[in-house]
């Protein structure tokens, strides 16, 4: 959780300095395919969290995976170098993401389901979503069987649960008391 704090942290900082010179989506991109290398990238993702390695090595070895990023985005390199931080750079760069798309006004909602939404059903969810939230909405299907009928909604940090499996667990409680 400390890793998630000191995340949301460096990246409302980091998006804050590219709001200021303009740069703000072409760090964002950046940011992307840094979370993307890392979270697909099993080697590189043990390299950074290694804590026998050399904070210089890793320094060096980021500047040159990533030289083509941007000066802000090497400046977070030498932040994290200097704090000896590198373990969140995934965690920062997925919170920049986030805090880019709220800043533009768009909100991602997940909507999991037993099974994949048609197109019908996904308009349906749009139009409930859109009564929830005034920002652009992006809606992420997650499929999990597990909840064996119906769906759970969120949408920034509010959760509608009209599972099955929420509705079971929910009369348990009820009969239990």
């Amino acid at each position: 959780m400390t890793g998630s704090r000191a995340a949301i942290r460096y990246a409302k900082a980091i998006l804050e300095m590219a709001q200021a010179t303009g740069a703000a989506a072409q760090v964002g991109e950046d940011m992307a395919t840094i979370a993307t290398t890392i979270n697909n990238n099993k080697e590189l993702h043990d390299f950074i969290n290694n804590p026998t390695i050399k904070l210089q090595v890793k320094q060096s070895a980021l500047t040159e995976v990533f030289a083509t990023t941007q000066n802000i985005t090497q400046g977070l390199f030498r932040l994290l170098f200097e704090n000896q931080r590198f373990e969140i750079l995934g965690q920062i760069a997925e919170q920049y993401g986030l805090q880019l798309n709220a800043a533009n006004g768009f909100e991602v909602a997940t909507v999991t389901t037993a099974f994949e939404i048609t197109p019908e059903l996904e308009a349906k969810v749009l139009e409930k979503v859109k009564e929830i939230s005034d920002k652009k909405i992006t809606l992420v299907n997650v499929v999990d069987p597990a909840i064996i009928g119906g769906f759970i909604l969120r949408v920034g940090d509010k959760q509608y649960n009209a599972s099955v499996a929420g509705r079971l667990l929910n009369l348990k409680r009820e009969l239990s008391n």
